[in-house]
């Protein structure tokens, strides 16, 4: 029987992440991220929907907006699927949160807050590559060094993340193997390591649901399984059509290098398409 909720689904991922109950889980969070960087110290959620400029403009819906204590803004989403547009749109928030910054007036000079975007995905970004986490910052292509700190991208691919309980090494790891194994696990692990999830596994127990939530989540849980189980037809039927498509390719290969061979040997056009399948036309061209 399953112990915890699943964070991928919506109502999970704002349980942990997007109250103010849990605000501290998400400031543990961002600060294992950022370790060795800065320290959050508190943050304040801001509104869910952002409302565009104008009716023309598309509005932007976050997970988890939030701004830190001395102001940066911080976009927390999760993310099921991959989208063909899945960086542009990263871009695009990103973007409409540092413009959202700007004040009217002849006054203002550009001040702006950083903006960071830390986008949890149940899947690899890139098939060739694969990075459980990905840092994307603006540098000066020739030197290397940072142009601006004023925007930031962290991708963080679960699926690429393999290892075992006993085999993490930092609290960042053990976030991630908690946030990854989560649904299936027994209990929470790491409680000795760090107090905070000795919280993370109350707010996270199904048991303290209230039969309202209960319901909520149960409805949020099916829609998460079943777009599941699509993209995983999907995916299987890809396969089964690369596969085919692979097996018809080389057998005309190797047809196209039998008649080639039988039309050297000066077989009829007729013969050759005979003993090889391929059409006239195809032979004549060899």
């Amino acid at each position: 029987m399953t112990r915890f909720i699943n964070p991928f689904t919506d109502m999970g991922f704002k349980r942990i992440f997007g109250q103010e109950i849990s605000k501290d889980l998400l400031i543990d969070f961002l600060n294992d991220l950022l370790e060795g960087e800065r320290t959050i110290v508190e943050l304040q959620f801001m509104d869910k929907e952002q409302v565009p400029d104008s009716v023309e403009r598309r509005g932007i819906i976050y997970d988890v907006y939030c701004t830190t204590d001395t102001g940066e803004k911080i976009i927390v989403e999760k993310q099921n699927k991959r989208q063909e547009s899945f960086k542009e749109r990263a871009l695009y928030y990103l973007s409409n949160a540092i413009v959202r910054q700007g004040e009217k007036g002849t006054k203002w000079k550009y001040e702006i807050k950083a903006v960071y975007g830390v986008f949890l995905m149940n899947f690899k970004l890139e098939t060739v590559c694969e990075q459980v986490r990905r840092d994307i910052i603006l540098i000066n292509r020739q030197t290397g060094e940072l142009f601006i700190d004023k925007m930031r991208f962290i991708f963080l691919e679960l699926p690429s993340f393999g290892k075992e309980e006993e085999a993490c090494e930092n609290n960042f790891e053990r976030w991630i193997y908690v946030l990854k194994n989560m649904e299936v696990l027994k209990r929470m692990p790491f409680k000795a390591q760090k107090s905070v999830f000795t919280k993370l596994e109350e707010i996270a127990d199904l048991t303290q649901l209230s039969r309202e939530d209960r319901m909520k989540y149960d409805k949020a849980l099916k829609v998460y399984r079943d777009n599941y189980a699509v993209m995983e037809c999907a995916r299987k039927e890809g396969r089964d059509e690369g596969i085919t498509e692979g097996m018809e390719k080389g057998m005309k290969t190797k047809a196209t290098s039998i008649a080639r061979n039988l039309k050297s040997m000066g077989l009829t056009i007729e013969q050759i398409s005979q003993a090889t399948g391929l059409s006239n036309e195809d032979i004549e061209k060899l």
